[in-house]
């Protein structure tokens, strides 16, 4: 198993910027792709950005040009840098992580979320 434990949630006015963490713990080595997603109060759930074992990035248009995605393997960790950030981007960001299809079959692992608040 896998456990994912976010952090660097918080309340930020439109303009700033926040920086995510996410900790991955347990079977490390098992982990492929890593991301983010978000979920905002009445939407569904929805795909920010993800970073592959490779470090080939992926983003929603949404966030492109304005959130990185990055992953540091040593210290099981992927980060999101949120620049220019918007009021519609407040959600409840959670971390994914999917199982290497090397190691067995897909599996997705998430953790329990931050809030991110952006006032306008």
């Amino acid at each position: 198993q896998v456990q994912l434990v976010e952090s660097g949630g918080g309340l930020v006015q439109a303009g700033g910027s926040l920086r995510l963490s996410c900790a991955a713990s347990g079977r490390v080595y098992t982990i492929g792709a890593m991301g983010w997603y978000r979920q905002a109060p009445g939407k569904q759930r929805e795909f920010v950005a993800t970073i592959t074992s490779s470090v080939t990035t992926n983003y929603a248009d949404s966030v492109k040009g304005r959130f990185t995605i990055s992953r540091d393997n040593v210290k099981s960790t992927v980060y999101l840098q949120m620049n220019s950030l918007k009021h519609e981007d407040t959600a409840v960001y959670y971390c994914h992580a999917r199982r290497s299809v090397l190691v067995g079959p897909t599996y997705d692992y998430w953790g329990q979320g931050t809030q991110v608040t952006v006032s306008s």
